[in-house]
């Protein structure tokens, strides 16, 4: 999401794409299991559908409009495209072929439908233990894996450890790498940014402080950011020069680390493996402002970087450095624009 001019992709964002849930589904196994919705609609529902969606700006002739195998939705078959799967209410929207999860399916009771209060959550554990029992043929898949509710109900947010992420049915029978947008007003307005932003902040709040390394505000503090870094992302290190700026402005600054470079991950755990707070700040400096990586002393036998990485998948970090506010509104345009303090609420 970020743009390419301000951020470093992921060097195998490609590869990683490709280890979506919805692409480890064995093909062979879904030979003959076309996943088009069966079922009927009434005539009002689909005419109603039709003349929003219209309205909205779909110009491909719709084929045709039956129930979702995604609960609380509705599969509106496009002419040469992938289908879009929408609410009743015309409100969410998801684009996306669904893929049939070939797992043998251990649990087989209808979950309980989450509320709206839920949105954004990490889901229950005893909901998350019934998923990942239904995902078994899944590799990628483990307790590590962040799901969370989204706005439809029975419909649950997933994420791989590399921040790519799903969309699920929540018995977890059928999948999708589509996203949630919305329609209001009549218009397409982007993804589901309430959900995004009460989702990242569920993230944010599991992250162990003690992991965290922080500069804080040298001046009233008016604003707290989390940015997720690598030592040798060319931008994380742009933005890392103007970190004194920011906090003479009164912004505190929470660093995530997030190696995605094949040589970050040691690199960073020596910085992190540093013995307090302030001697990590200056090997993060080091590295930042000088190319220098501090080593892990021979006594550190810990990883003070993977626990919150590991968290941070829930984010779906795609490029770094990525930039979120406290209440979890992602960054994105450049750090080097003006709009990047009026996003802090400084000047």
């Amino acid at each position: 999401m970020l743009l390419a001019t301000t951020a470093c992709a992921q060097p195998n964002t490609a590869d990683m794409t490709n280890k979506t849930v919805s692409q480890k589904v064995n093909h062979s196994a879904q030979a003959g299991q076309n996943t088009k919705a069966i079922g009927t609609v009434s005539k009002s529902v689909d005419s109603r559908l039709r003349q929003l969606l219209t309205q909205a700006g779909i110009k491909t002739q719709i084929t045709s409009i039956a129930p979702s195998k995604l609960p609380n939705m509705y599969q509106v078959n496009l002419a040469e495209q992938l289908p879009l799967h929408i609410t009743e209410d015309g409100k969410y929207v998801i684009q996306g072929e669904l893929q049939k999860n070939p797992s043998k399916r251990v649990v087989t009771k209808t979950p309980a439908r989450s509320t709206s209060a839920q949105i954004g959550k990490p889901v229950s554990a005893s909901i998350k233990s019934d998923i990942l029992a239904n995902m078994g043929a899944l590799k990628n898949m483990s307790n590590k894996t962040p799901f969370f509710y989204t706005a439809v109900p029975g419909v649950i947010w997933g994420a791989t450890l590399e921040g790519v992420p799903f969309l699920l049915s929540d018995d977890a029978q059928y999948i999708t790498d589509g996203e949630i947008s919305v329609i209001e007003n009549g218009q397409f307005t982007g993804l589901d940014n309430r959900f995004e932003k009460l989702k990242n902040q569920s993230v944010l709040t599991t992250l162990d402080t003690k992991q965290l390394i922080t500069y804080p505000a040298t001046s009233a503090e008016k604003a707290v950011i989390y940015v997720a870094t690598d030592v040798n992302c060319p931008y994380c290190r742009r933005l890392h020069k103007q970190m004194p700026m920011l906090n003479a402005k009164g912004v505190t600054i929470k660093t995530i680390g997030y190696p995605i470079y094949e040589a970050s991950p040691e690199q960073m755990r020596g910085i992190w493996c540093q013995g307090n707070e302030e001697s990590r700040r200056k090997a993060l400096d080091q590295a930042m402002l000088h190319g220098k990586m501090t080593p892990a002393p021979a006594s550190c036998k810990t990883d003070d970087v993977a626990g919150n990485r590991e968290k941070a998948a829930g984010l779906a970090v795609m490029a770094t450095p990525a930039i979120y506010r406290e209440d979890g509104v992602l960054f994105q345009a450049s750090f080097e624009s003006p709009e990047f303090l009026e996003f802090l609420g400084v000047k």
